[in-house]
């Protein structure tokens, strides 16, 4: 730790020192080109400063760097087993269908409040509100994950998983069709794009691990 922190200070300095020498603005290229390498090569230590399990476990999944993300982000991944571990992975999942679930209600909320009265915009609010119902049930679903991993019931964990990564795929649809039916000229807000791939991720994640403590029961 205390060699990190000497890293840091010296990366630091050397931005300082860059500064002072050639009169570089905080902006520019050089020194933005040596802050990204030295946030690049904390991101690198970081992982290798995972334990071995959980570094074994994100291998046998199909997103390294998001698994590691995930479970280093609970600090009880440092003493977890691989069941331990499946269920942070399986709760940071249901965290990003919640946070979904609630961006959307106040998306909802926004666009009653910015145009009223219009059927564009109840159309609009009606696909939200249907959106916050999937991530809703995602979320659920995924919760029913833990409480099935907490006894051990692997396959209806792997069921409640897929099912939870399956709902965001509806909004989609539902988006699609409204366009289709020129119902609503809106496309598909990007970020709930954004969301909706992070949902399916960590949803993969989460099943992947699930596949390898299925692996690991007795026959």
């Amino acid at each position: 730790m205390a060699a990190t922190r000497a890293s840091s200070l010296l990366i630091l300095l050397l931005i300082i020192q860059l500064n002072l020498l050639f009169h570089l603005p905080a902006g520019s290229s050089s020194v933005t080109a040596v802050a990204q390498a030295a946030d690049e090569q904390q991101n690198t230590k970081q992982q290798h400063r995972q334990p071995a399990l959980v570094q074994s476990t994100c291998n046998s999944t199909s997103f390294y760097d998001v698994c590691i993300a995930a479970l280093a982000a609970d600090p009880s991944s440092s003493t977890a087993d691989v069941p331990g571990l499946c269920a942070i992975a399986v709760s940071a999942a249901a965290a990003n269908a919640s946070g979904t679930a609630a961006f959307l209600g106040n998306a909802s909320s926004d666009a009653a409040a910015a145009a009223a009265g219009t059927p564009e915009a109840a159309d609009y609010r009606a696909l939200l509100r249907a959106c916050a119902g999937k991530y809703a049930a995602a979320r659920d679903a995924l919760l029913e994950a833990r409480a099935s991993l907490a006894q051990q019931a692997y396959d209806y964990a792997f069921v409640h998983v897929s099912a939870a990564g399956e709902y965001p795929a509806v909004c989609r649809t539902l988006f699609r069709r409204r366009q289709q039916r020129g119902g609503s000229s809106r496309p598909y807000p990007p970020e709930l794009a954004k969301r909706e791939e992070a949902l399916r991720r960590l949803c993969t994640i989460a099943l992947d691990i699930i596949s390898l403590l299925q692996n690991q029961e007795p026959k």
